[in-house]
């Protein structure tokens, strides 16, 4: 298969593992298995990341909890049916991998990158935080071989923020930035409420490509 059909979608991770892989799916005989990753910001905060990895590529037995994982791959989606309705479910599918007893110290090294390039699928959301700053929310259609496709949310802040909320149905961008997590309360009864994880695309960058597309 071309390498071009892949440079749509394109990560690249570094962490911490904190977590023993668990089991997610089988595909024609090959298992695979969802580590999480402990991945820096510049704000000196982290980001809990989860790695889809087949156990072609790395021993999944093995517990490598605090061992320091470089990967690089794609960032995916799912729908998960839950609760009478389907959940939007990311991760990072690992295509190469490499793990090491400690951290690797490069000045140079950005241990979250993501590269999109992908059609809008929904109308922007732009709001104002009570503070005055502006962000705009966008779902990404990003497409992937025999048909398929990603949906990633993403996030854009300041004048990015301004410039997609122009974006039409359909509208091509590309979108370079960094994967985020965010942990939300779902309400799951009148009495209880569950605490969740998001994930999303932080925009750092985003450029327009060409008219918006008849349908997404």
């Amino acid at each position: 298969m071309p390498d071009k059909i892949f440079t749509n979608n394109q990560v690249s991770i570094s962490g911490t593992v904190v977590s023993k892989f668990e089991f997610s799916h089988e595909v024609y005989g090959e298992g695979f298995y969802v580590v999480d990753l402990l991945v820096p910001r510049l704000s000196d905060t982290y980001d809990t990341i989860p790695l889809m990895i087949s156990e072609r590529l790395i021993d999944v037995t093995k517990d490598y909890t605090g061992s320091f994982m470089e990967a690089s791959g794609q960032f995916r989606s799912y729908n998960r049916h839950e609760e009478s309705r389907n959940r939007l479910v990311l991760s990072v599918f690992v295509r190469e991998v490499n793990v090491y007893e400690s951290e690797i110290e490069d000045e140079n090294s950005k241990p979250n990158q993501i590269f999109l390039d992908g059609y809008i699928c929904k109308p922007p959301i732009y709001r104002k935080t009570p503070l005055g700053r502006e962000i705009a929310d966008i779902l990404l259609a990003v497409n992937r071989p025999y048909g398929k496709s990603d949906y990633v949310p993403c996030i854009c802040w300041g004048r990015n923020a301004r410039f997609a909320e122009t974006f039409e149905v359909g509208g091509h961008i590309q979108i370079w930035g960094r994967i985020q997590s965010r942990e939300y309360q779902k309400k799951i009864s009148e009495d209880a409420v569950e605490k969740r994880v998001a994930y999303e695309v932080s925009v750092s960058k985003l450029e327009y490509v060409d008219e918006p597309m008849s349908e997404c």
